[in-house]
């Protein structure tokens, strides 16, 4: 008899969360950590907004260890409260979001920094049909003493510029924490950071998707926190830095190790003829000729390095969108790395050889050849380099499940 009442109740309880999950159609989101002197105005704004909207919605508080008293006064208020063990502001938003119920979110600080009156506006872009919605503080308004001049002039500004550098999103405001988005393309992104980094991640990840994106200008408010802020400057802005490098190895990678090649052959070719004259007191010679040959096995490793780290990044779907890099997955194969590799060896061993062999016939005296012999071990170690990144490609497509030269990749 107990078991058949604990069935029941238990089947009335899904029952109700299911009702509960079909009456929410829009979710606000607010990551909280000891945030007891502003939470209660942020919540209250948010219900505020969302009902006088005639919105079916709520309110979610992803609590990262709150001491306050912030999680009871969020409850109070009538916000859910999902506690959050593993710190970081993405380890909160990622959790809350997780428990949220909508099929539209909007997140915001929780420092009454951003005004949650204004999530209405944020939902009409949304009917409107975009995916995503950003809020843009500098093309709205930042109230005085809102934010830090060097956050203003130097800090969102460089960031934005480099992200929209390396990944085209066009978004004026990258770092704005008042933003929202469909249930659909988050659930499509997935988002891995746990820290500051998660602002960085997500417009990257929504731009690999082709999501609909737009900015509504808002107001950045002095925060009412009354502590010293969770951010800092320059360690979360070069943690946001470093990710947007780890995801464009082209930028990382590729555009540097082919300018150094580019430059060491350069030099190389020109110097290989002999000693150029620049001007009366300036005489490049061997020297230079050295530095290029040098320049060219450093590019030659940064680029192989790069390969390696397109092929984990397209196995790992870190870049979506990468059509090219699929044709060359398709085409390539280590047969043919080892093809290339072994020609550019055997080219350098057999330039070597002719060197020493004159050089033996003369008796082992001085070596005058040393130009050459610069320009033939050149091309020795760079088939060797492909020799042996083509194997490691090969293991790593292996290990990733990206096999190299498999015509079925997609």
């Amino acid at each position: 008899m107990s078991e058949t009442v604990i069935l029941k109740a238990s089947t009335e309880e899904r029952e109700a969360r299911r009702d509960a999950d079909v009456t929410v159609n829009v979710s606000v989101v607010i990551p909280c950590l000891n945030e007891a002197n502003s939470i209660g105005v942020c919540v209250s704004k948010a219900i505020s907004a969302i009902q006088s909207a005639g919105l079916r919605g709520e309110v979610v508080v992803a609590d990262n260890g709150s001491t306050d008293g912030s999680i009871e006064l969020s409850e109070k208020l009538g916000a859910r409260v999902v506690r959050v063990a593993q710190r970081g502001y993405g380890s909160a938003l990622r959790a809350g979001i997780a428990a949220a119920r909508g099929e539209f979110l909007v997140m915001g600080d929780a420092d009454d920094s951003y005004d949650f009156n204004e999530v209405p506006r944020f939902v009409e872009a949304w009917r409107k049909g975009f995916d995503v919605v950003m809020g843009n503080r500098f093309r709205g308004e930042i109230k005085h003493s809102a934010m830090p001049w060097h956050h203003k002039y130097i800090g969102n500004p460089m960031l934005t510029a480099i992200l929209n550098l390396f990944f085209h999103a066009g978004i004026g405001d990258s770092h704005c924490g008042m933003r929202a988005f469909t249930r659909t393309i988050y659930n499509r992104m997935d988002l891995r950071s746990t820290g500051m980094e998660f602002a960085s991640e997500f417009i990257i990840k929504a731009t690999q998707l082709g999501a609909r994106i737009t900015e509504i200008p808002i107001t950045l408010w002095p925060d009412k926190r009354g502590r010293p802020p969770h951010l800092r400057s320059f360690r979360d802005g070069w943690r946001h830095l470093r990710f947007m490098l780890l995801y464009a190895p082209n930028w990382l990678f590729l555009l540097p190790g082919g300018s150094l090649v580019a430059i060491g052959l350069a030099l190389v070719f020109w110097l290989l003829p002999g000693p150029r004259m620049i001007s009366p007191q300036v005489t490049l010679d061997i020297h230079t000729m050295i530095f290029g040959v040098m320049f060219t096995l450093l590019g030659i490793q940064i680029l192989s390095i790069g390969s390696f780290a397109k092929v984990f990044s397209y196995a790992e779907r870190f870049d979506r969108g990468n059509v090219s890099l699929k044709r060359v997955l398709k085409r390539v194969s280590l047969e043919s790395g080892l093809l290339l590799g072994g020609a550019l060896f055997l080219m350098g061993f057999v330039g070597c050889a002719w060197i020493t062999w004159r050089w033996a016939a003369s008796g082992f005296g001085p070596l005058q050849q040393v130009r050459h012999i610069l320009f033939w071990s050149m091309w020795l170690f760079i088939g060797v380099q492909v020799i042996f990144g083509s194997f490691f490609l090969s293991m790593l497509g292996i290990s990733r499940g990206a096999y190299i030269g498999d015509t079925d990749v997609n």
